[in-house]
């Protein structure tokens, strides 16, 4: 049984002061222009049109992309993400408030697992080094699954360490009880992984660690029923309403994804290693310290650190588990990064606060300048020799005050960091880190809409301004995730299957509107009703070359083209 450190006495008002402070801080950070650039093609299209069919259609069960069944994911995120859309409207801002709401959260209950495990420093510094990590940041602003699904599996795991270490009693009743209602919303959010990853981490520290007496009592019956009564019901009614929902959604997506190249997402052993150290910056330098300090003493400690060790077990398992499948996405690691934080903002919150502190944390401000100096060297180049990355003149012009204005924040702030470190102390220069990422990321966002690929958003708003409802909106050889959304209407789709999973739904194939071949579209073309096309430049060529092809370009974006067979 490991030994527990005396802990800090509890303080409401500087509890309540410091979660309204980290509200109003990363809230605003979160939030700030975000939705000032168009949904990105396919993912965000694709996870905001689900929603919006959902509110469209009426039916909250069967999740449907363009009207097909669409079993890949549970429907948590699409139920806020349709709530949003139903009380705030269609927007880029409604649709990724989700993922930012979702960021904010797991930094605040970052702070509130720190603190209760370590003190009120060591939640700030926690909260601080999660909320300013760039790959947090970044998932926090892009409509996908994932950041809610680390959220969620984290308080999960938080629940766990913090109800181990609390007597039997309301407490730790709760915190068993905040347990298994987290899990089962993991659960709804992303598939078995919410409870089965999240289940193995504990499962694997009881065990190594011998810990199983710290779990009476843990109020299994009850919160077995808890989670059942939160998690069951959806997948007992997808079940029950489509027959084919059971081996896509629990074979396939559960079992063939992880265990063979089905996705198509494969990736060497060392996959997430960049992805960890980049997506920590800036605090990817501290990384080391914080792990070594923490398993100080190694196995012979292991019960004086068993926070730590559960805090490295977390982290190694679920890096582990990830590299181990067969498909591989950077968002996937997102779920270690609260453990992380927790790890190096407790070690930084211990550190002396003046020049001996410095001098402990050099390695660390050092891979800090480093990484700026990079940053600073690449964006400069970026904008001022485009053809060196095969970047349009153009789009470095439009990105090149915001560009170079990053560049000079980041040098100042690498030099500035490590000198402040060493005249005035640690808490200097770790305000001039977060400051320097806290202007990076804002003027980053005044880049965000040269950054993003331009999809098919100008086309989709003149068809929906346009079209008639008994007119046929066709996707030419791809499928434009992004477009369905801002037509509000489905499409049909010419020689093109991907993300649309015709095999899950019988009704829908039975239409032939979608994956026409190229004899069924050309006589669509040529009946009396009106068809509007879309389709990248680059599939046109050969249409195009046909004479006997008669078409009214409609309008066109630099990769896009929009056609009509009428005038």
């Amino acid at each position: 049984m490991f030994t527990e450190p005396p802990r800090p006495p509890t303080a409401p008002v500087s509890w309540r002061r410091d979660l309204l402070l980290l509200t109003l801080a990363f809230g605003l950070l979160f939030a700030f222009r975000l939705g000032s650039y168009p949904l990105s093609n396919p993912d965000e299209g694709r996870y905001a049109e689900i929603p919006r069919e959902m509110v469209a259609g009426g039916d909250w069960i069967t999740p449907r992309l363009d009207g097909i069944n669409y079993f890949e994911k549970p429907p948590l995120v699409y139920w806020t993400t349709a709530l949003c859309l139903k009380f705030f409207g269609p927007s880029e801002w409604s649709m990724r408030a989700t993922p930012a709401l979702f960021a904010l959260a797991g930094v605040l209950l970052t702070y509130g697992a720190a603190r209760k495990l370590h003190g009120r420093a060591a939640g700030l510094g926690a909260a601080v080094v999660l909320g300013t990590s760039i790959l947090w940041f970044v998932l926090g602003r892009i409509m996908l699954l994932d950041m809610a699904v680390s959220v969620l599996m984290s308080a999960t795991l938080f629940c766990f360490i913090l109800a181990v270490r609390e007597p039997a009693g309301a407490t730790r009743r709760w915190l068993f009880y905040g347990l298994y209602a987290s899990a089962a919303l993991a659960t709804l959010t992303k598939g078995l992984i919410g409870f089965l990853v999240t289940g193995a981490v504990m499962f694997l520290w009881l065990l190594v660690f011998n810990q199983w007496k710290r779990l009476r009592p843990m109020h299994l019956p009850s919160g077995i029923a808890l989670f059942l009564a939160i998690a069951a019901p959806w997948h007992l009614l997808a079940a029950s309403h489509n027959e084919t929902w059971v081996h896509r959604y629990l074979v396939y997506e559960h079992w063939e994804r992880f265990t063979s190249p089905a996705a198509s997402r494969p990736g060497a052993w060392w996959y997430f290693i960049p992805i960890v150290l980049g997506g920590l910056i800036p605090w990817s330098g501290f990384l080391f310290s914080a792990v070594r300090d923490g398993l100080r003493g190694g196995w012979a400690k292991r019960e004086e650190n068993g926070v730590a060790w559960f805090l490295v077990t977390w982290a190694g398992f679920i890096f582990l588990f990830f590299t181990k499948s067969h498909s591989k996405l950077a968002p996937y690691i997102l779920p270690i990064f609260p453990a992380l934080a927790v790890l190096v903002g407790g070690w930084l919150a211990r550190l002396p606060l003046g020049r001996a502190g410095a001098a402990r944390a050099r390695v660390g401000l050092g891979v800090f300048s480093f990484f700026c100096g990079l940053l600073a060297a690449a964006l400069c180049v970026l904008v001022l020799r485009p053809a060196l990355v095969r970047m349009a003149p153009e789009q470095a012009l439009a990105l090149r005050p915001p560009a170079l204005t990053m560049a000079v924040v980041l040098a100042l702030g690498g030099i500035l960091a490590p000198w402040w470190a060493k005249v005035r102390g640690m808490r200097a220069a770790m305000g001039v880190i977060v400051a320097t990422m806290a202007v990076f990321f804002g003027t980053l966002m005044f880049a965000a809409p040269d950054i993003s690929k331009p999809g098919t958003k100008p086309l989709a708003l003149l068809v929906k301004a346009r079209a008639l409802p008994g007119d046929r909106v066709v996707h030419y050889h791809e499928f434009f995730h992004d477009f369905t959304f801002y037509a509000e209407r489905v499409v049909d789709t010419v020689a093109f299957k991907g993300e649309l999973e015709l095999e899950e739904d019988a009704a829908a194939r039975a239409t032939g509107r979608y994956d026409m071949k190229e004899a069924a579209f050309r006589a669509l073309w040529s009946g009396s009703g009106r068809v509007w096309a879309v389709a990248r430049k680059k599939d046109l060529k050969e249409l195009f070359a046909d004479t006997a092809f008669r078409y009214h370009l409609i309008a066109e974006t630099p990769d896009h083209i929009l056609f009509s067979n009428q005038p």
